[in-house]
């Protein structure tokens, strides 16, 4: 049975419209606060971290006080990078971490990610279990006066979160001489990114740092890598790290100003990884993963499996198979080395820590030719329009034409109103041609 509120990466949608307002958030604290205490007589514990998106300012005490009604203490952090919030859940030992956020949205959509004590994101069968919570009567999930949760607020996560990242490195790792390019998307890690860098010991060149509310991954960030591009050229910098709005997305340039997707970070880090006998298993992609990085992997002997679209799923399926590395060509990258989730900031470490002698990045990167791929979104009324039989025949069709030649995929998006299509082939005629066919079917 598919989920009424959750998505393929959490809760997320327009502010104030349908299920992202502050009535809503109330009910999903209670929700999500009633269900912990169900697990356990104890008290429980929830932190809350969020990116800058202006709506966080009233759906963060929506959510708050849904929790402590429902007897759960509660701890809020601010902006924070998702991972950051995974890795202190875990170090807290609370029994749930939410994130206020929608990812690389605009800034007039919101949303949440929900991580149990592990740091993983909770699995659809426990987000099931909370949404039959959510259409049940509020007053049932009360608690009482006696037992209410208590909330504070934590000045020192960001402190905390790069303590941990550092800890996962040698004492001896420095950046100095490195100039770097970093742009934060105005989003959750306009903090922790540059201040990381500079205890490195890097020279360090900010985008994205100047969060309005209303600028998050607003010509910025992973989403529009122009801007780091141009500043890595003219500052002449070794390298370029382009963040989403909540950090766990990561997208890089080389000195050269190259474009470096999540497809070629997975390459390099495999290859180093497998050299150093870091590597375990193999590595988990994506049905969106490059044709070309699948061929690569075979040519390395590099096990590959590709998953459904989604970080969970791709951490699902690391965990299945005992796999320690696994990702998205949209810089989704989990080092299951060291994290439970995509992290940014984590993954821009580790590759910095193998340039760290002067290594260029434009040689680390490009292991593999990547085949053409054209990807586009449509905006869209309704999602189940693919399943419309017009839709289905161009599908058809399509993909009789590309059979052979290369790959076609056709999908609902997890977190937007789109139809994501994706054609890829050694022509781009043909991928256009496949694109066009079921453009026009779906009007």
């Amino acid at each position: 049975m598919s989920k009424k509120y959750f998505g393929t990466d959490g809760i997320r949608g327009k502010v104030n419209e349908n299920i992202i307002n502050g009535e809503m958030f109330f009910k999903f604290g209670l929700a999500a606060g009633t269900f912990f205490n169900n697990e356990k007589k104890n008290k429980q514990i929830a932190i809350i971290a969020k990116d800058t998106r202006l709506s966080g300012y009233t759906l963060e005490p929506a959510l708050v006080s849904g929790l402590a009604s429902a007897g759960m203490h509660v701890f809020t952090l601010g902006p924070l990078p998702t991972n950051g919030l995974a890795m202190l859940t875990r170090r807290m030992k609370a029994n749930m971490g939410i994130m206020i956020t929608a990812s690389h949205n605009p800034y007039h959509d919101n949303g949440l990610k929900l991580f149990g004590p592990d740091g993983l994101k909770l699995s659809d069968k426990i987000e099931k279990k909370i949404e039959t919570l959510i259409d049940q009567k509020s007053i049932t999930q009360f608690s009482k006066p006696k037992i209410l949760g208590r909330v504070k607020r934590l000045e020192t996560g960001n402190e905390e979160y790069i303590k941990i990242l550092r800890k996962n490195f040698p004492k001896n790792f420095i950046l100095k001489g490195m100039k770097i390019v970093i742009d934060c998307a105005n989003g959750a890690g306009y903090k922790a990114g540059p201040a990381l860098l500079k205890t490195l010991g890097a020279k360090i060149i900010s985008i994205g740092t100047k969060p309005n509310g209303l600028n998050i991954n607003y010509k910025c960030g992973s989403t529009y890598p122009k801007k780091m591009q141009k500043a890595v050229k003219k500052h002449k910098a070794h390298l370029g790290i382009s963040l989403d709005g909540d950090a766990d997305r990561i997208i890089m340039c080389d000195e050269k100003g190259k474009i470096i997707d999540g497809d070629q970070i997975i390459a390099a880090l495999a290859k180093r990884w497998k050299e150093k006998k870091i590597l375990k298993g193999g590595v988990i992609g994506t049905l969106m993963s490059n044709y070309g990085l699948g061929k690569f992997f075979k040519k390395m002997k590099i096990k590959f499996i590709r998953a459904d679209v989604g970080d969970r799923y791709v951490k699902e399926k690391m965990k299945k198979n005992k796999f320690n590395l696994g990702g998205e060509q949209s810089g989704h990258i989990i080092l299951g080395k060291f994290a439970t989730t995509g992290d940014g900031l984590l993954v821009a470490l580790e590759i910095l820590f193998s340039l760290r002698k002067g290594k260029k990045a434009s040689t680390h990167f490009n292991v593999f030719r990547q085949t053409p791929q054209i990807l586009e979104n449509i905006e869209v009324k309704d999602k189940n329009i693919i399943d419309t039989a017009h839709c289905k025949k161009s599908i058809k069709l399509a993909n009789k034409i590309i059979d052979g030649k290369g790959r076609l995929l056709v999908r609902k998006s997890g977190t937007e109103s789109k139809i994501r299509i994706m054609a890829e082939s050694n022509s781009k005629k043909l991928n256009n041609k496949c694109i066009s066919i079921i453009r026009k079917a779906i009007g």
